[in-house]
């Protein structure tokens, strides 16, 4: 496995590989690796030649007050890992490779980016499309994998491939949870014993609506408040974000629960910030 630091050799290889016939199976990250990323590294094994994993902790995405500072960066363990998973190149980009002096382009997009997370972290989604973009040229991927966890930012990634015209396609792959239901995400290295207990209330929420939805439930803010009042009582210090239903497709919120839909949760458990989520498949 190779270690590539710099843009103009990964994309160099990139090249050589296309030339040579190889397809590339492409998984960005920013490290702290579990076993949700190496699900997506599994499903690109299984279908490329060669495949690609970036490990760049991206500082377009965090606010002034976010954890970018703080955000776990385990190299070694990281690279032990995806040596294991028979992966091609780790693409370990600096700041100043991927952003040198006088950096000044960056890609928005105009309604996807204005629910859920978006509401709270203006900013954010310009970028996570800036730094994907990016990627994406560098590395050059036939395919690449996402997990639906930041759902959001899936469907962000999906549209801006569509819009641009990018010779590629993304994949969405299934939430990765712990024995007792909780999403994997590098932040819960964040979390005390303490507060790893009370993030169940995530878990916890999305099989409350299930369980609602599957008994015959389909007014959205009713729903909406019960799960609020829920996370409320269980866990008083918990502080709830956002408790949406929305349409899976264009993210915007709904009164009646029909269709495809999505309920997404973002809830503060101390001062770690995680999100969840769960489709639903409703008869219209």
């Amino acid at each position: 496995m190779q270690v590539i630091e710099k843009v103009r050799e990964m994309q160099e290889l990139a090249r050589q590989w296309r030339r040579e016939g190889y397809s590339i199976g492409f998984v960005p990250t920013m490290g702290a690796l579990h076993e949700g990323h190496l699900s997506l590294v599994r499903e690109a094994r299984k279908h490329h030649d060669r495949v690609v994993v970036s490990i760049f902790v991206n500082p377009l995405q965090f606010g002034p007050s976010e954890d970018y500072n703080r955000y776990p960066r385990t190299f070694e363990e990281d690279k032990a890992l995806l040596i294991a998973e028979g992966v091609d190149v780790i693409f370990f980009p600096s700041v100043e490779d991927l952003y040198p002096q006088n950096y000044q382009t960056y890609v928005t997009l105009e309604r996807l980016p204005e629910h859920l997370c978006g509401l709270s972290r203006p900013g954010h989604f310009r970028g996570v499309a800036t730094v994907v973009t990016k990627l994406f040229n560098i590395v050059m991927p036939h395919e690449a994998y996402f997990g639906k966890k930041d759902y959001q930012q899936f469907r962000i990634i999906e549209r801006m491939v569509q819009d641009l015209n990018m010779d590629l396609k993304v994949t969405p792959m299934p939430i990765v949870r712990e024995h007792d239901g909780l999403a994997m995400s590098s932040r819960n290295r964040y979390l005390t014993p303490q507060e790893r207990q009370k993030a169940l209330i995530l878990f916890r929420s999305l099989e409350l609506a299930s369980d609602r939805i599957q008994k015959g439930e389909r007014d959205a803010f009713r729903l909406t408040q019960e799960i609020r009042k829920f996370i409320q009582r269980e866990v008083s210090e918990a502080r709830i974000d956002y408790v949406s239903f929305v349409d899976a497709k264009t993210l915007e919120d709904i009164k009646t629960l029909s269709g495809h839909v999505l309920l997404a949760l973002a809830v503060f458990i101390g001062t770690t910030r995680l999100i969840d989520n769960r489709e639903f498949f409703l008869e219209d």
